[in-house]
């Protein structure tokens, strides 16, 4: 397959990433089924819906209207194919990866592969999974064999939720295949979605980069994480020496400090890597695990500082109204999974406050019923013992913040102002 017109390409997955390559597949041509096994969000979808910041539902809308994309959760829509992208969740479920999404998209898949037919992985996992386990189910629910009759590649998600500059078309795309003949089709397939592809000589180096880049993030807002707690007691400004290191025009690159990390990469991914090192060579990844210790504990550590806040003010915790000003992992964004901010929110609720947030893009679910979502206007502000800033989406009025609060918790160095305490 060389060209888009009249190929059927079905996304298995509808979120954060699939939905944007599915969006970008029918605006290069392409036929495109959605396909997601939640049938309230194939629903929302086919009614023009959309969930996710980086589409708008106009967008969504023109794409239904265009004949070209529908949204799905009959697994029979994904009859036909010519390529299929997996970019379902890959979750950890008691510490150890779970492939369970990626297993049932697989042997979905297979009921509907025919001869010429591209599989595509994107879903982020450990090395070997696209040969180990993708493969063989496809092989078994089909009857076809790997390379000879069909096609199979791995190609990471690189999708940054709410960055307008390196979006899903300009960022470059990572390319594999199990043999040659699938590293060019898969590269075929993304030459035409993306600006730019970067081949790879194997999917398990594909694989192995997107842990790559992850761990790399992870380790290095780790080791800022801790330094701003250090720093702290030391009574030194974290934040001011980061922001003068990164004067240095070679040899550092600057990471922030925050409330933890969240979403669907960080607090995942690079423990697929130690997972995989574990299990394989019976070796701990220690950076890794170091990381991850550190991180975890951010959100301990932001609700003890909350505490010893409002305990130099002669306040309990137990009682005091908390307003938090956001719920997502990222700024600018309504993805709430893994999201320091929540679990934030349910350290203070144990603790006895009276705990409010908002979020002008968090809609769906992961938040306790016991946190009273509201409006961050100057009333809810003002009534707030203290206001914590956990996520800096541009949609907050931040100088009636400063104006209005009694005091502030800023964990993003959002604030300057002297009632302002800053991480």
């Amino acid at each position: 397959m060389t060209g888009t017109a009249g190929a059927k390409v079905v996304v298995v997955g509808q979120g954060y990433v699939g939905l944007p390559l599915a969006m970008r597949a029918v605006e290069v041509g392409y036929d495109v089924v959605g396909y997601d096994v939640d049938d309230g969000r194939a629903k929302r979808l086919s009614a023009g819906q959309s969930f996710v910041e980086d589409i708008s539902s106009e967008a969504l809308q023109e794409a239904i209207a265009s004949g070209r994309y529908r949204a799905s959760s009959e697994a029979g829509a994904c009859q036909g194919f010519h390529v299929a992208v997996i970019t379902v969740p890959t979750p950890l479920t008691d510490g150890n990866p779970d492939l369970s999404y990626i297993e049932d998209a697989a042997r979905n898949l297979s009921r509907y592969l025919r001869p010429g037919a591209t599989v595509i992985l994107e879903s982020t996992t450990y090395p070997g999974t696209t040969e180990e386990l993708v493969g063989p189910i496809l092989e078994e629910g089909s009857g076809l064999v790997v390379g000879d009759d069909f096609s199979l590649g791995y190609s990471p998600e690189r999708i940054d939720p709410g960055n307008e500059l390196w979006t899903l078309e300009t960022t470059p795309k990572v390319v594999s295949g199990v043999d040659e003949a699938s590293l060019e089709a898969v590269r075929t397939f993304y030459d035409n979605i993306v600006e730019r592809t970067v081949t790879v000589s194997s999917t398990k180096v594909a694989e192995l980069t997107k842990l790559l880049e992850n761990t790399f993030r992870h380790v290095n807002i780790a080791l800022v994480n801790e330094l701003a707690m250090f720093a702290g007691e030391l009574g030194i400004s974290a934040w001011e020496a980061i922001d003068a290191a990164s004067t240095k025009p070679f040899g550092f690159m600057p990471f922030r400090p925050g409330p933890g990390v969240g979403g669907h990469c960080l607090p995942i991914d690079p423990s697929y890597l130690s997972w995989r090192v574990k299990r394989a060579l019976g070796q701990s990844f220690r950076f890794v695990e170091l990381a991850n210790d550190v991180n975890d504990h951010m959100p301990d550590y932001v609700a003890r500082r909350v505490m010893m806040h409002l305990n130099r003010r002669r306040l309990a915790v137990n009682g005091s109204r908390i307003l938090l000003l956001g719920l997502a992992y990222k700024a600018n964004t309504g993805d709430a999974r893994e999201s320091p901010a929540v679990v934030v929110a349910e350290r203070l609720l144990t603790l006895g406050a009276n705990v409010r947030a908002a979020d002008p893009h968090v809609v769906e679910g992961h938040i306790s019923e016991r946190v009273t979502r509201v409006e961050a206007s100057a009333e809810e502000v003002a009534g707030a013992d203290l206001v914590v800033l956990l996520t800096d989406h541009d949609e907050f009025d931040y100088e009636m913040v400063v104006s209005e609060a009694k005091a502030v918790f800023d964990s993003r160095r959002r604030l300057v102002d002297d009632r302002v305490e800053h991480l």
